[in-house]
């Protein structure tokens, strides 16, 4: 984890502030367009939220935090006791929305889906690629750094508050397809596309086999756990004294990603776990025994 000063908060649209980070002692871990990062908060949580700054400047990391009517502790903490010099830990970045080159971007974002795609637009524009953001939101005063986006990029970017426009009119579109907002946007986005890079908000619901129990081996003590088929890995490695990073437990954010030395995955993520990974809050074994790196 980094510490990091909090040094401006900032309301940027209607239940969104953006967030200001410096680093408390030097400069901050590198990132790519598309990073987010963990951060704990003082009441001992800890959420995760899409890097919105320059990757450029590694003094500061900005974010935004939009007030969750169902906030489970997380955006009301951070939108009513969050002050200016308080400092933080944040953890380091990590990027499971990378940005590919190519010569032609569409962007489009929803609601606070668009704190990914801003740095994203900038780097795709300063690569001198073709670039545009449809930007999509309730109203205009919910639509943070709309106002910011248009000064910047003129009319590469095209706002629709009130209401989404019909993707199908861009259907002949043949560049890279970018999309992060509410899962209807991005099922619009799939339906027209035939390749989105998409980041959730939520996990698709989809429909897995029965849980089985499984064995896990801990390969740094040689300890085997047992996962009963109504546990979790992630439950049943941290009640055996093991604890693993954890944060949406719903396999979008990756905080909770382990080596897997031997055995078989099921991999129930939305990330898409790369060769010899997996995430713990979600995935399961297909095979009896796992050896992880813990």
């Amino acid at each position: 984890m980094q510490k990091t000063m909090l040094d401006r908060v900032e309301r940027v649209a209607d239940d969104v502030v953006s967030l200001v980070l410096r680093g408390d002692e030097g400069p901050l871990e590198a990132w790519e367009p598309g990073a987010h990062v963990d951060l704990a908060l003082p009441n001992w949580l800890t959420r995760q939220y899409s890097l919105c700054g320059d990757p450029g400047d590694l003094s500061a990391y900005r974010i935004a935090v939009r007030l969750d009517p169902l906030s489970r502790g997380g955006s009301e903490y951070v939108h009513w006791y969050l002050r200016p010099g308080r400092t933080l830990e944040v953890s380091s970045p990590r990027n499971h929305f990378p940005l590919r080159p190519a010569s032609e971007y569409l962007f489009l974002a929803g609601g606070i889906g668009i704190t990914p795609i801003v740095p994203m637009l900038r780097a795709a524009v300063s690569a001198g690629a073709a670039a545009s953001l449809v930007y999509v939101g309730r109203s205009a005063s919910t639509m943070p750094f709309a106002s910011e986006l248009v000064a910047a990029y003129g009319e590469r970017v095209r706002l629709f508050s009130g209401g989404r426009p019909d993707l199908a009119d861009f259907v002949n579109f043949s560049g890279a397809v970018y999309c992060c907002g509410p899962a209807s946007m991005l099922a619009a986005a799939e339906a027209v596309f035939p390749r989105v890079h998409a980041e959730r908000f939520q996990p698709t619901r989809r429909v897995f086999g029965p849980d089985e129990p499984f064995e896990v081996v801990c390969a740094r003590s040689g300890a085997t756990i047992r996962v009963p088929a109504d546990e979790s890995l992630l439950d049943a490695l941290n009640h055996a004294g093991r604890p693993v990073p954890s944060g949406c437990r719903e396999g979008v954010c990756g905080s909770c990603e382990l080596s897997v030395l031997e055995g078989e995955p099921e991999h129930r993520d939305e990330i898409g776990a790369p060769a010899g990974r997996m995430y713990a809050c979600v995935s399961r074994a297909s095979s009896p025994r796992l050896v992880l790196d813990v």
